[in-house]
């Protein structure tokens, strides 16, 4: 293997929502990693939520990552070589019961494996700063990649090898976003042809929830959102009713739509606002289901009524990461974007990774709904 080597990368050394271009030393991979040279990764809500801290700095964000592998290490179980194309999903442990029974996004040592930012064998850091007299170390391994960085030290459980005509740049975001809101309607809520369904903000991973319904057969399919472009959006790629989010008549009209089943079925709140949360739980019909997958912060309640919930047999639960499996969801979805099924084009919008800031702030503005910076 070689000797370490020079890296891009954008560093979090501050908690105020801002991210620095530097030069680093990258280390080589350990027996069970690989070092990828990112060609792109998306910029998704969680990087930005995780932006305003709190944890150990400085550190490298990023985990949507899609590169070539660079080199591999020495006692990998799966078959990968240097020149692969590979796409970057979350790490997970392999062996815990959540694991094992093929929901590794519930892992139960998922945050040491994907926030603990060093190596949890031995606790080696990954990158260090160009200061031979006084190198500094950088967290890393940021969700198993720590793709914001023009090569990654990339844990084995995170990756996806696929083939070599790849449009890397256009599959990035199925790392987390898009994996995320497909999964909770095939994998969490198993939505049903013929059902109804309402999604909560009409952002990547709204919309991409919102595909998914669409190519189930469902129907209503509403959408809500604050933005009328994304509305509009949402109409074009299947939604057949859509609401601004502060229409006072929300409920009512959701209601209008759903009169047989005393309510909607199925719905997805992607917003992780709480009184959007509280609305989709009291929008929901008999036996409905409805799930989280926006982040609300940390401690944040929601009011329930209970007997409400019992006695129209309502559910709610949480949603990480699509409840998905990588390395047999995100080919899933590459299979279909591949049959036009899931049309990823219009979500996407590339910048080269120089203007990491205007994609930044368009993310931050809603004016582009999935940022992928290019390194390559």
């Amino acid at each position: 293997m070689s000797a370490s080597r020079t890296t891009r990368a954008l560093v979090l050394r501050n908690f105020d929502g801002s991210l620095e271009l530097e030069t680093l030393n990258v280390g080589t991979p350990g027996p069970k990693e690989v070092l990828v040279e990112m060609h792109a990764t998306g910029i998704c809500h969680t990087d930005l939520t995780c932006m305003k801290g709190p944890f150990p700095v400085p550190y490298i964000l990023g985990h949507e990552g899609a590169g070539t592998i660079l080199e591999v290490g020495s006692d990998l179980t799966s078959k990968l070589s240097p020149g692969d194309f590979v796409l970057l999903s979350f790490n997970h442990c392999g062996a815990c019961n959540s694991c094992s029974s093929a929901h590794p996004a519930y892992c139960q040592n998922f945050i040491p494996y994907n926030m603990g930012g060093r190596r949890l064998t031995d606790g080696t850091f990954f990158y260090t700063t160009q200061d031979e007299t006084d190198p500094s170390h950088v967290l890393g391994g940021f969700f198993g990649q720590s793709s914001f960085a023009s090569h990654a030290i990339v844990q084995e459980n995170s990756i996806i090898k696929v083939p070599k005509d790849t449009n890397l740049a256009l599959l990035a975001p199925l790392g987390c976003g898009i994996q995320t809101g497909a999964g909770c309607v095939i994998n969490t809520l198993d939505v049903k042809k013929g059902s109804s369904i309402a999604i909560f903000g009409a952002g990547a991973v709204g919309l991409s929830a919102l595909i998914a319904a669409k190519n189930i057969g469902a129907s209503p399919i509403i959408a809500v959102d604050l933005v009328e472009s994304r509305l509009d959006l949402a109409k074009e790629l299947g939604a057949t009713h859509v609401f601004k989010g502060d229409d006072k008549n929300l409920a009512e009209e959701i209601r209008k739509l759903t009169t047989t089943t005393g309510g909607v079925q199925y719905a997805i709140d992607a917003t992780g606002v709480v009184p959007v949360i509280e609305m989709m739980i009291d929008v929901l019909g008999i036996l409905g289901k409805a799930a989280t997958v926006g982040v609300t912060g940390m401690n944040k309640k929601i009011a329930v009524d209970a007997t409400n919930l019992m006695t129209q047999g309502k559910t709610y639960v949480g949603c990480t990461e699509g409840d998905s499996n990588p390395p047999e969801f995100i080919p899933y979805l590459v299979g279909e974007i591949a049959e036009g099924r899931f049309p990823l084009e219009k979500l996407v919008k590339t910048y080269p990774v120089a203007d990491y800031q205007t994609a930044l702030e368009d993310m931050r503005s809603g004016k582009t709904l999935k940022p992928v910076l290019l390194w390559k």
